[in-house]
């Protein structure tokens, strides 16, 4: 039987994520709080900050703004789509 929890994100019950998705303190805040069909919807966003902002995933800097983006997504009701981000200059 899925396990269900009341999503922050949808305001409603919802099929809970299988396992955390996210390491540490935040990974357990979301397994705790988020469904599943909220945690696509972030993916998808996710994807979308990466290719417009042509983001390198292996710059830390970049993992910080996704992590922040993340939060403000899913816990602050918070519009995150790719504009604001100023990528480091060279």
């Amino acid at each position: 039987m899925a396990r269900t929890v009341y999503c922050v994100k949808l305001k409603r019950e919802a099929e809970g994520l299988d396992f955390p998705p996210y390491p540490g303190e935040l990974g357990t805040k979301i397994w705790q709080n988020v469904s599943k069909e909220a945690w696509q919807e972030w993916m998808q966003t996710q994807t979308r900050l990466v290719n417009e902002n042509r983001l390198n995933l292996a710059d830390a800097r970049a993992r910080k703004y996704l992590a922040q983006q993340m939060q403000r997504f899913l816990f602050e009701d918070g519009n995150v789509e790719a504009q604001g981000y100023v990528p480091p200059s060279a």
